[in-house]
């Protein structure tokens, strides 16, 4: 395939950390509103039998999302139409979620906000290089042990990678895989901070690897519900630990709308290529 062809069928979404304004988020409500709608009559038709989610728990989740989203959008949105949401509050009843998304952080910038996590008790943090370009220090949020300064210690552009550095002490990480296994169909989970929430779990599968035209390395298709600010987010196997980290979004000609992360492996090749 020529650079032409290939320019033209990588169609990327970088700004992942940008905020999303009002008619962006009334479109995806009403996509989302759709998707949920539809699945709710197949799942009538097909009559599955499965134990089903308590009611009494989705209705205190449902509440719970309403209170926060009547404050952040004036409008008044159907809470079942975000569907990304429901996914999120019935993972994060996992006890393995609830402890992973503690490692996760909001990372602020001067005029903006992106997804980091931890990767060490001293508070190394990975995040995305574009989320903290052109910045020296700045805000991390945990969770459960509040607000640190970071300082921007090293970056790499090529792979949109950035290593930050906090004063934090004992303090929640994730642990990295050795190596980042691949396969098609492999279900995948992450954590970030999308479109003004923070902590929001979500999961999805791999699709395949592609290359870029502006990127050197491969990186890795998934099939997801992934939004502005989950740029920096960790990807997770079903053993918990970090296989990649995800940085924009991929209008693919076959796929569709697809999220992007590239493996782990990145980050140890060149990390310890530059003398880590």
């Amino acid at each position: 395939m020529d650079n032409e062809k290939q320019q033209k069928r990588d169609v990327i979404d970088e700004d992942l950390y940008e905020e999303i304004d009002e008619e962006e988020l009334y479109a995806l409500v009403q996509e989302e509103r759709e998707k949920a709608l539809a699945r709710a009559k197949e799942e009538k038709e097909n009559k599955q039998s499965k134990r089903p989610f308590p009611k009494w728990m989705f209705w205190l989740i449902a509440f719970i999302l309403l209170f926060n989203v009547a404050a952040l959008i004036p409008r008044t949105f159907s809470i079942p139409a975000i569907d990304f949401l429901f996914t999120s509050a019935k993972l994060s009843l996992q006890d393995d979620i609830q402890a992973y998304k503690q490692a996760v952080v909001t990372i602020e910038t001067t005029d903006s906000k992106g997804t980091g996590f931890s990767i060490s008790s001293d508070g190394v943090i990975l995040t995305k290089h574009h989320v903290v370009e052109g910045e020296e220090n700045v805000t991390v949020a945990f969770s459960d042990n509040g607000l640190f300064e970071a300082e921007v210690k090293e970056v790499y552009p090529s792979v949109d990678l950035a290593v930050l550095q906090t004063n934090a002490k004992n303090v929640p990480f994730l642990e990295l895989a050795d190596e980042a296994v691949i396969e098609r169909d492999q279900p995948i989970r992450f954590i970030g901070n999308p479109l003004n929430f923070n902590g929001i779990a979500n999961e999805g599968t791999i699709i395949d690897y592609t290359l870029l035209t502006s990127w050197e390395e491969e990186v890795v298709m998934i099939k997801a519900p992934v939004y502005r600010g989950n740029s920096g987010s960790p990807v997770l196997n079903e053993a918990g630990k970090v296989i990649g980290i995800i940085f924009a979004t991929l209008d693919h000609k076959k796929h569709g709308r697809v999220g992007l992360f590239y493996p782990i492996d990145y980050y140890y090749k060149y990390t310890t290529s530059s003398g880590r």
